[in-house]
């Protein structure tokens, strides 16, 4: 448990608190699999990854950095974000960033997400919040978001922070 942050503790991508709420993430139905599969080999692909729950197992973040991407980025990526709890999803995000940057200092963070899947009229808005930045779109037409805490610390030092 991160005990200091108060919401997120560590738990496996094999979790069936996971799968549960991972297969009413918008991502899940691209990934074909059931249930059985996802509890056999788990969530999210090959590579390192951190996968958190909050206490009442209402939410789930699962950060991923594989070795290789065919779409080009580069950093540790957030590859599912769901929130059912009461909490704030950006103060969820802000905590989530704070401990991926423990394991992962000066890497850049990113997410995808696709517009037509949320129910939002501003995409992204609670990562928007909580700091991130539209940095572009997929191939496919999703937005990419980032958090880049060296960018973000040389704006701070250039406006004399």
């Amino acid at each position: 448990m991160f005990a200091e942050l108060g919401h997120w503790y560590a738990t496996t991508q094999c979790d069936p608190r996971v799968v549960d709420l991972y297969s009413r993430h918008y991502s899940a139905a691209k990934n074909r699999k059931g249930r059985a599969d996802w509890l056999s080999a788990g969530v999210v692909g090959p590579g390192e990854k951190m996968i958190l729950l909050t206490s009442d197992s209402r939410a789930l973040f699962v950060w991923s950095k594989a070795m290789y991407r065919r779409d080009g980025q580069h950093g540790v990526e957030c590859a599912v974000f769901r929130n059912e709890s009461p909490l704030l999803s950006s103060d969820l995000i802000r905590e989530a960033v704070v401990l991926a940057l423990r394991r992962w200092p000066h890497q850049r963070l990113f997410t995808y997400v696709n517009a037509r899947k949320v129910r939002s009229s501003n995409p992204g808005y609670c990562f928007k919040m909580a700091g991130w930045r539209v940095a572009g779109r997929s191939s496919t037409g999703l937005i990419l978001l980032e958090y880049d805490p060296l960018r973000w610390s040389l704006m701070a030092q250039a406006a004399g922070l």
